[in-house]
């Protein structure tokens, strides 16, 4: 008879059937901040959702059982289809059916983009990668009203809380999904250089068609119902809607494919569960969005959407990794006493907590802007946020999640099976960076959104609550003007954006946070009482608090 060699002991439980709102004060306090009036009883009911073992379960079997490019049936036809693991199209299902996608451009209620941000972010700690058509759906949504015929059959099912993985025709499906394809092999983030052709091809309901020759290096989501895409046509670089099933059914009444041919699906770091592909275009039918050789500002405008999308999911996988490790430490023994009670773990564990907090209250505060685009000072917030926010929420995310699993130990770094999250989170992480233009892109927006407002007056105007609050914070409040003038060249445009992502996070903390977060984070970040790493804040930081606080459960 064999005998057990050991008992297991010592081990934390999962952190499973929990609610990802009640303990997230941090986005609690954001949302009061920036949206008293929405009832976040939805929030309780969808993070009580999220927190459940079945839901965890599709997010790992969605990241196991990755998607598969049939290109072709056994007979030889073209199938160009992508075939996904069941759990996927829950998780789908359930993102959809939360609003994540297109709701918030046809809500009545208030603070809509507030809403969906942060369930947005409660949905990441679950599954970031699914959520890429979501984000795409949300992006490319007011940019589709520039074809008023296109976004009268389509804008319903975008907005729609149903969701139908079934390649048929548009008006034959309860929901649909949106994607797009801008980057080219020659180009990357210079679109400007894409090579795709389009040829004009008459004129019918949906506006000016045109037919399409051409690929797309790196086009997410090919499962999707429509993509933007950029081609140029005999005007210039436009922004074209391409359909994967043509509008017109055959006699049986059944839609034909456009001609996109899927080449192959990207084998990536992370965001395992999304299909990302490379595709040709084989003269598909395509129609005319907005101005023809305008399709340049039109993509910037649903980058901004996305860049949105990047830093709120960031600050989500954020939350997730600081709560594994909290509540690892707060069970797992070490020398003696839980590795929440030794010193050097506790310093580590505060310092995560700021800087979730801090990304948490700068990613919301973003979203509000976009509640409230019609207000000057508004409108200069968001254009000079979002590439903050980008740019440095997302550069601080691989350097936590590292610190995040390091907290683990080896249990951290170990996959079986998927059931190692924080791994997957790690593999996760740079993909919000990269996705939408890279830390240069981020910078040099802003310098473009600096020449465009007057930047020193908008900041000022959002930072004067706090002035007085703390001796650094108002130092650098008082030599913004100064650094902003100083910094706007491109060589200097990431130190900029640092320094005022920094200073916004602290001014946001201070009207949202409890007095030892706030002094915490402008003692580190901002008076230099602080290292090269996590785990190095001073010693007369308010740990308790600040662990406290931040505790899932």
């Amino acid at each position: 008879m064999a005998q057990l060699t050991h008992e297991v002991f010592n081990q934390p439980r999962p952190l499973v059937d929990y609610n990802l709102f009640e303990g997230n004060r941090a986005l609690q306090a954001a949302l009061k901040h920036n949206a008293p009036q929405l009832d976040t009883a939805q929030f309780f009911a969808l993070g009580g959702m999220l927190g459940r073992a079945d839901m965890q379960a599709h997010a790992r079997l969605a990241n196991v059982h990755t998607p598969q490019l049939r290109s072709h049936d056994r007979f030889g036809h073209r199938l160009d289809a992508v075939e996904f693991h069941p759990s996927y199209h829950a998780l789908m299902s359930a993102a959809i059916a939360s609003g994540l996608h297109g709701t918030p451009w046809s809500e009545k209620s208030a603070s809509p983009h507030v809403r969906r941000a942060a369930a947005f972010m409660l949905f990441t700690e679950l599954e970031p990668s699914i959520l890429c058509p979501i984000s795409m759906t949300y992006a490319v949504t007011p940019a589709l009203r520039k074809n008023a015929a296109v976004y009268a059959d389509w804008g319903p099912g975008l907005a729609s809380l149903s969701y139908d993985p079934a390649m048929k025709l548009w008006r034959d499906k309860p929901g649909l999904t949106m994607g797009m394809g801008m980057t080219e092999k020659q180009g990357g983030s210079d679109v400007r250089s894409n090579t795709t052709q389009a040829r004009p091809d008459g004129q019918d309901a949906w506006g000016r068609r045109f037919r399409v020759t051409g690929h797309k290096w790196f086009m997410s989501a090919p499962m999707c119902d429509a993509f933007l895409i950029l081609a140029n046509t005999p005007g210039g670089l436009s922004c074209l809607f391409l359909p994967r099933v043509l509008p017109d059914a055959n006699a049986d009444g059944v839609g034909q494919p456009n001609a996109i041919r899927i080449q192959r699906l990207k084998d990536k770091l992370g965001n395992k569960a999304n299909a990302s592909s490379e595709v040709e275009f084989d003269d598909a039918s395509a129609w005319l969005v907005g101005e023809e050789g305008r399709g340049v500002p039109q993509i910037l405008e649903m980058g901004t959407m996305t860049r949105l999308d990047c830093a709120l999911g960031t600050s989500g996988l954020m939350r997730q990794a600081l709560s594994i490790a909290l509540d690892h430490t707060a069970q797992r023994e070490a020398f003696g006493k839980r590795l929440i009670d030794q010193p050097l773990m506790r310093n580590v564990l505060a310092d995560l907590a700021l800087e979730s907090e801090a990304a948490t209250a700068l990613a919301i505060r973003l979203a509000r802007a976009f509640d409230n685009s019609h207000d000057e000072q508004e409108a200069s917030m968001a254009r000079l946020l979002t590439p903050i926010a980008k740019f440095w929420i997302c550069k601080r995310g691989s350097h936590f999640a590292q610190e995040a699993m390091e907290c683990l130990g080896g249990n951290g770094y170990v996959e079986e099976e998927g059931e190692g999250i924080m791994a997957r989170i790690y593999r996760e992480m740079p993909v919000n960076s990269i996705w939408e233009g890279a830390g240069n892109i981020m910078a040099l927006d802003l310098l473009r959104a600096i020449r465009k407002a007057d930047a020193a007056a908008a900041l000022a105007h959002e930072l004067a609550p706090a002035k007085g609050a703390h001796p650094a914070l108002d130092r650098l409040v008082a030599q913004l003007p100064l650094r902003v003038e100083a910094m706007a060249t491109e060589v200097q445009a990431r130190r900029l954006a640092q320094d005022v992502a920094l200073v916004m996070q602290a001014g946001l903390l201070h009207q949202s946070a409890p007095d030892a977060v706030f002094q915490a984070f402008c003692d580190s970040r901002l008076a230099g009482n602080w290292g090269q790493t996590f785990g190095t804040l001073g010693a007369g930081t308010d740990f308790d608090a600040i662990i406290t606080r931040a505790m899932p459960r």
